[in-house]
């Protein structure tokens, strides 16, 4: 096992879980054929679409090796209640949850959901759903 060096572990990791989501039956069937996931939502994006950020990265302390995330995976909708955005949440975390994607130069320890939640925005006009996830990355 190697450590942290100086190799970006978070981009990598948050472009194979966008590209992940993107390919994945299950999210397909809630945001589309094309889906809509980003790491920021264009100006005029349509509705429902998860953005996956912000990410904190650190260290992982005692073993002086590797690297923990958390991630924050938000989806918008403007359906009328949070029935949409639970159903993209449940199915991002069906499709991240205890994986290991692939990523070139990187080895996924693990990868776990730690926290799911919908509610509604200001007003009702829209809901939201969160997924929370944590990461440990190191060097291959």
């Amino acid at each position: 096992m190697s450590g942290q060096g100086n190799t970006d572990h978070a981009g990598p990791l948050v472009a194979a879980l966008i590209a992940r989501l993107k390919a994945d039956a299950g999210v397909r069937a809630v945001l589309g054929v094309a889906p809509r996931v980003w790491d920021r939502a264009p100006a005029e994006a349509g509705e429902p679409f998860l953005t996956l950020g912000p990410v904190e990265s650190r260290p992982v302390r005692g073993l002086g090796c590797g690297v923990e995330h958390r991630l924050t995976l938000t989806c918008s909708s403007t359906f009328h209640g949070v029935e949409e955005a639970r159903a993209a949440i449940a199915a991002a975390r069906a499709c991240l949850d205890d994986t290991r994607p692939e990523i070139e130069g990187l080895r996924v320890i693990s990868l776990t959901a730690t926290m799911a939640e919908t509610f509604h925005g200001r007003g009702f006009a829209r809901a939201y759903g969160v997924l929370r996830l944590r990461a440990v990355t190191e060097d291959e």
